[in-house]
């Protein structure tokens, strides 16, 4: 019985000198899993949705999933190399990460548009590039940053407040004039939650509600051309009948690919939506194929997949050893759950259409080089927190 005690004590001993000296544990699997589920399901997913307009579009059903196979790959090696980095290191990076995310954003503006919008840089013989997936890395990456180094003093106005106001509005407006609505909510959103786990006031957060009552009466003033884009939006939403060929189009296809796959789904491959109906079956509106497919069951459980993705990170938040690390735990995994809720809200009519992709599952190769970079990050803090 005392020999018992003596090994439990030196085990306790052992996590408790392995929390402080910041030693590697093993990664935390039940994440992991998690991550590559994701993965092979949006791969699957894909694939069965792109591969009809793949063909119609470009006579190559692998169009779409060829490419995503190469960034899968290249990003599950950025995973794994991030999991291995100290967290630290991205002190030093934040700041210098956020300018090069200013910088692309800037230059965005002066892209050729898509549909109405520049949010990508072409990049000649190698594909396109979206800033705004890096602007959301760099806003975690500073606000967990200004966060952890001035943590007792948050609840002032000028640390707690006007910094973060500073960036989150810099990044806001020139989003917004791409336009790119989905992701300056997101963004905002993320930056939110960050200062309210940091130590932000609440009543900061009320008057900052007033304020963005008053910025989107300034938006209406300056940004004249967001106005009919925005109306259109929201008209469609209302409404979408009233205009099925035009902007009501896309959201009415994506109900009725919701409504025909029923409790069990159509079976994988047998979408009838995806060929030409829904006019992005591969990007934004690829839940609404995915529930066409396998049915108000299969879509369940997607979502229960990025459930279980945010509450296992918010229990690697809790045993991060240090506030930095449980930030960046925070950050990234409310980005993908907050992305992933608006994306679902968007498909179903709940939100306006605002352009918003399924993380892990939409095509796009600097969203999911990203999204397990940031993943990569995650699972480098569970090595070094207490198991």
């Amino acid at each position: 019985m005392k020999q018992k005690t003596l090994i439990a004590e030196k085990k306790n001993k052992r996590l408790i000198n392995a929390k402080l000296a910041g030693t590697e544990q093993p990664m935390d699997l039940p994440f992991l899993f998690l991550v590559l589920a994701l993965v092979c399901m949006g791969l699957i997913v894909l694939f069965s949705a792109s591969y009809a307009v793949g063909m119609y579009r470009r006579q190559d059903p692998y169009t779409y999933i060829r490419p995503q196979l190469l960034f899968a790959a290249i990003g599950l090696c950025g995973m794994y190399v991030a999991s291995r980095v100290d967290y630290h290191i991205y002190h030093k990076l934040a700041w210098p990460l956020l300018g090069v995310a200013l910088i692309l954003l800037a230059v965005v503006l002066v892209m050729p548009e898509y549909n109405g919008c520049k949010r990508w840089i072409v990049l000649p013989g190698l594909g396109t590039l979206q800033p705004s997936e890096i602007a959301k890395f760099a806003v975690v990456l500073v606000f967990s940053h200004m966060i952890a180094l001035n943590h007792p003093r948050m609840s002032s106005f000028r640390v707690g407040v006007l910094p973060f106001a500073i960036v989150l509005g810099l990044v806001a407006v020139l989003m917004l004039l791409e336009p790119h609505l989905s992701g300056t909510v997101l963004i905002l959103g993320i930056g939110a939650v960050l200062m309210f786990v940091g130590g932000t006031g609440i009543r900061w957060f009320i008057i900052a509600g007033a304020g963005g009552i008053g910025a989107i009466a300034a938006a209406v003033v300056l940004m004249p051309d967001l106005v009919p884009y925005a109306m259109d939006r929201l008209s469609s939403w209302i409404d979408p009948f009233a205009d099925p060929l035009g902007d009501g189009h896309q959201t009415i296809q994506s109900l009725y690919a919701i409504g025909s796959g029923g409790a069990v789904g159509l079976g994988l491959g047998n979408s009838r939506q995806k060929h030409l109906f829904v006019p992005e079956p591969q990007n934004d509106f690829i839940f609404s194929i995915l529930c066409e497919e396998l049915g108000f069951v299969g879509g369940c459980c997607v979502l229960l997949l990025f459930v279980l993705l945010l509450l296992r990170g918010m229990t690697i938040a809790t045993r991060a050893p240090d506030k930095f690390g449980a930030l960046l735990v925070v950050g990234f995994t409310i980005q993908v759950t907050l992305q992933a809720v608006l994306n679902v809200a968007v498909v179903t009519n709940t939100i306006p259409n605002t352009g918003i992709s399924l993380p892990f599952f939409s095509s796009g190769g600097t969203s999911l080089v990203m999204l397990l970079g940031e993943m990569g990050i995650v699972l480098g803090v569970s090595r070094r927190g207490t198991q």
